[in-house]
């Protein structure tokens, strides 16, 4: 078995650990592609990927306004907020934080496994949810960054 094929399979025992149903749906997804030989797909997916989930994302968040379920003057008065003006300034900071996750994980996929890891240290320890890899690498390349350890 290829090595890649053991980083897989330890990113899913590591997901199943941590209880991120995600994390280890991919490394099985990813398994069956390798196992049914489709990998002229990984090139796709690599770059198409994190684009198609960030589709979903977006759409699973926006399908109450979509519903009717949030009414427009509600939304519009949590703008002139503190609670509203905090949510604007945190999903600033965490898109910045998320999209240099992304750099990180695109430069050094390696630290992959240490985040998935760190995830499940978080889940055991400090009752945390795993929401993914892109923020646990946004504040790992932070941390980096802080400690030169990171351009």
């Amino acid at each position: 078995m290829p090595q890649i094929n053991w980083i897989i399979i330890l990113v899913l025992i590591l997901g199943i650990l941590g209880k991120s149903d995600i994390i280890a749906a991919a490394a099985a997804i990813l398994l069956v592609i390798d196992y049914v030989n489709l990998e002229r797909f990984l090139p796709t997916l690599e770059r198409r990927g994190l684009e198609l989930g960030l589709l979903f994302l977006v759409i699973s968040v926006l399908v109450p306004f979509a519903a009717n379920k949030v009414d427009g003057r509600v939304i519009l008065n949590s703008f002139f907020s503190l609670p509203g003006l905090l949510a604007l300034i945190g999903g600033a900071v965490a898109t910045s934080l998320n999209g240099q996750g992304l750099h990180m994980l695109q430069q050094r996929p390696e630290l992959m496994i240490a985040l998935v890891f760190g995830s499940i240290l978080g889940i055991i320890f400090l009752k945390g949810i795993p929401v993914g890899p892109l923020m646990a690498g946004g504040i790992a390349a932070l941390l980096m960054r802080l400690l030169g350890q990171w351009p």
